[in-house]
């Protein structure tokens, strides 16, 4: 088995919950499930289509806005973006238009527009989606193709607790979570990309190209 992220092989068995094993990297220090227990496409459809993740709601926009108020005061007037992993609810782009900065949805599942990842962008926001990756490697390479030299990538996600708790995160409990990223997990795809890593706030990573 190799690293999703990294491609290194032989990872360390890290847990072993209920009936599922989880493995750490040795090199960039992700966590992942075994890929045995990954959801299907069509599983993790049906699991996302569950989440109420209403654009309207006060409280859902309350959690994305630890994401927004990170992120906006860092652009340049006039700044146009990316909701990477946007989700059936797409509400951090509308979000981001009342700060000023125009903002496109993309999502592989509800939002499958080609045409909106085919360009370029000054910043690309990508709100707890990291930990849905299957191939993160992939994903944070292609997330690279699309920002300009200068741009923001602004990635929120559950930050993997310390060793002893990670067995009863709530994080962990979510089907659909897969990957695991701890501060020194995103200082390894910063030093990979040639980005500057900020950490303004917890759970939330702020990357410059």
């Amino acid at each position: 088995m190799s690293c999703p992220l990294c491609g290194k092989s032989r990872p360390w068995l890290y847990a072993h919950v209920n009936t599922s094993d989880y493995f750490l990297c040795r090199e960039c220090r992700l966590v992942w499930l075994d890929p045995v227990r990954w959801l299907s496409l069509a599983g993790e459809r049906e699991y996302y289509a569950t989440h109420r993740n209403d654009p309207g709601d006060r409280h859902y926009r309350t959690f994305l806005s630890r994401l927004r108020d990170a992120l906006w005061p860092r652009l340049s007037v006039g700044a146009r973006g990316l909701d990477y992993g946007c989700g059936p609810g797409p509400a951090l782009s509308r979000m981001m238009e009342e700060k000023g900065f125009p903002t496109q949805d993309y999502d592989p599942v509800f939002f499958p527009d080609q045409a909106a990842v085919a360009q370029r962008y000054d910043f690309i926001t990508c709100s707890e989606t990291a930990e849905h990756f299957r191939a993160p490697g992939v994903e944070f390479e292609r997330l690279d193709t699309l920002l300009r030299p200068g741009g923001w990538l602004g990635v929120m996600t559950g930050f993997r607790p310390a060793d002893a708790h990670f067995p009863r995160w709530h994080y962990r409990r979510d089907p659909t979570h897969i990957c695991f990223y701890s501060p020194d997990t995103l200082a390894w795809i910063a030093r990979r990309h040639g980005w500057r890593l900020e950490i303004p706030t917890e759970h939330v990573a702020l990357f410059q190209k």
